[in-house]
């Protein structure tokens, strides 16, 4: 399994974030992560990139037990996968290159990461070029990131997320902040690449009507809690309404998270 979850759960002190998630996605699958705020898919999403270890319960990652692996191979593991932030997280200053390019760093030393940025070897900038060009926008390969549209920064989040050479590619609302046919574009866009490369892909989105277009399976959070989780068209309406109604029942012991 790419990510193999048995009752995890996650607090933030007193606060819980998740509770008792059961969850395996295979390698190369794509899911979406769809509830309303605070339903706990930004802290999964946390998980799934091994930022934070799980309060309770286990949390595997490429076969990896995050409660036994060595500080170096969790290094290793979280340069491994890709991670597309709801803000992008991109250097407004740096150039585009430079902001693609930094998608490695986490796999190099500080005098090699600096090295990597203001001297790239050739065959780095052809790599980061040939990406530009996938996701389209090529001829912006040494603009600074500051004078490029919400449209554009988040296909130089996409390439930088792809220059890791990802085992699997997580997206925290990534396109929250764009209009709806530029949103569109973005998720058509990294669902597609990711199938051409076979990468696992979880997403997590506010937009159900996008989150059905695009995903087989979807898992629906609510309170910290599992709602469903199935393909999507065994997820019925009364699921989804229930997911989003403000006065609806949350599932069994349920818990609040971000």
């Amino acid at each position: 399994m790419a990510f193999h979850l048995q009752g995890v759960s996650l607090r933030y002190g007193a606060q819980t974030a998740l509770e008792d998630v059961t969850l395996d996605i295979a390698p190369g699958e794509a899911v979406g992560l769809v509830g309303p705020s605070g339903a706990g898919k930004t802290s999964l999403l946390r998980l799934l990139g091994a930022a934070l270890p799980p309060t309770d319960g286990l949390l595997a990652i490429a076969g990896q037990d995050l409660a036994t692996v060595s500080p170096r191979a969790l290094r290793q593991l979280r340069a491994s996968l890709g991670f597309i932030h709801q803000d992008l997280r991109l250097v407004p200053n740096l150039r585009v290159s430079q902001n693609v390019l930094a998608g490695r760093l986490g796999r190099l030393g500080f005098l090699g990461s600096l090295r990597h940025l203001l001297l790239p070897p050739r065959r780095e900038l052809a790599s980061v070029h040939a990406l530009l060009e996938r996701v389209g926008i090529e001829d912006k390969l040494f603009a600074r990131s500051d004078r490029l549209s919400g449209g554009q920064l988040q296909r130089v989040a996409i390439a930088r997320a792809l220059h890791q050479q990802p085992l699997a590619m997580l997206a925290d609302e990534p396109v929250a902040s764009v209009d709806p046919a530029r949103a569109r574009d973005t998720v058509e866009l990294l669902t597609r690449i990711c199938a051409e490369e076979g990468l696992t892909l979880v997403m997590s989105l506010h937009n159900l009507a996008l989150a059905r277009e695009h995903f087989p399976r979807l898992v629906g959070l609510r309170a910290g809690r599992l709602a469903f989780d199935a393909p999507v068209d065994q997820v019925t309406e009364a699921q989804f309404a229930a997911l989003y109604t403000l006065d609806a029942p949350a599932p069994p012991g349920s818990a609040h998270g971000g």
